[in-house]
């Protein structure tokens, strides 16, 4: 059966999957990053996930993979299939394409940025279906976004194309580690909305899904860290969609777990800021934490794709 591997590596797991050419999800398997033992363990802890699901391929299916996609954070050169550098990951210019391909067998590798790659299956088959332009913005750890147009996914002249988690919302706010201040993922990411409600709640260990508890128990201080992070996120998204025009605003992360208490009042604050801009549709999420998984295995086909037609 044919199938190409897909690989979505995070801060401290790594999802795999072995897909389709439909898309389906033939095999599906998680591993620890390791991050811990250094970032040369955590390339050899990829290629040692992807060798061994090439193999499983081979056992199970009757043949080697045709393809591999994945998807890595931080700051990615796609077109030469280098990881440039991830926080997180603690690595600076891994040719993974290259060390990938190796292990593999010399079948072709795709590379593409995490969240761009999640865009990528959010826009194909997720919330983003049959949308010619949308927006993919997850909210977790930080903000960042996808932008779609026509089934593709925009990286940028340089690759950063998207950043909207660094669009300044209030000059005199938060410091970010980006260097500016005042950042939109100061102010309305999971983990803003985590830290501001530990310091309001008293609770050090008080995370965002914590806050959107409370809010939902009507806790007048939770209502008012809600508020001001639903404001500053509506404030940024409207920035992105007056340079934009996304038809369909994706919004996804961890603090979109919260459903309607973020869905309701997150739409009534988009729409009350808009002006002449036209309102996109505004949806959460379908494809949670498979995302990047299902992202990276659409890079691999559309590889061979290109290949064949070229």
């Amino acid at each position: 059966m044919k199938h190409v591997i897909a690989l979505d590596v995070g801060g401290t797991g790594m999802k795999a999957a072995l897909v389709g050419a439909d898309g389906t999800l033939l095999y599906e398997a998680r591993r620890a990053t390791g991050r811990e033992r250094g970032p040369d363990a955590v390339v050899e802890s990829v290629l040692d996930f992807a060798a061994d699901l090439r193999a499983y391929g081979q056992e199970h299916f009757g043949a080697s993979a045709l393809a591999a996609g994945v998807a890595v954070p931080g700051i990615v050169d796609a077109g030469n299939g280098i990881a440039v550098y991830a926080a997180n990951l603690g690595w600076r210019d891994v040719p993974m394409r290259r060390l990938l391909g190796e292990r593999l067998g010399g079948v072709p590798v795709a590379l593409g940025h995490d969240v761009r790659t999640g865009g990528l299956a959010e826009g194909r088959i997720g919330a983003g279906k049959g949308a010619d332009r949308f927006l993919f913005v997850p909210l977790g750890t930080g903000i960042a976004g996808a932008i779609g147009i026509a089934g593709a996914i925009e990286a940028g002249a340089h690759g950063y194309a998207g950043e909207i988690g660094h669009i300044v919302i209030r000059p005199d706010g938060p410091d970010c580690p980006c260097g500016q201040r005042g950042c939109l993922e100061t102010l309305a990411s999971a983990g803003a909305v985590g830290r501001a409600w530990a310091a309001a709640s008293g609770d050090p260990k008080a995370d965002a899904a914590d806050c959107a508890k409370a809010v939902e128990s009507g806790d007048p201080r939770a209502v008012e860290v809600w508020r001001d992070a639903v404001d500053a996120l509506a404030a940024g998204l409207v920035t992105a969609l007056t340079l934009l025009d996304p038809r369909t605003l994706i919004i996804g992360g961890g603090l979109a777990e919260a459903g309607e208490t973020l869905f309701t009042p997150l739409r009534a604050a988009v729409e009350e800021r808009v002006t002449f801009q036209k309102l996109p549709h505004i949806a959460p999420a379908a494809l949670g934490d498979t995302a990047g998984c299902l992202g990276a295995g659409l890079l691999a086909w559309d590889l061979l794709s290109t290949e064949v037609s070229a």
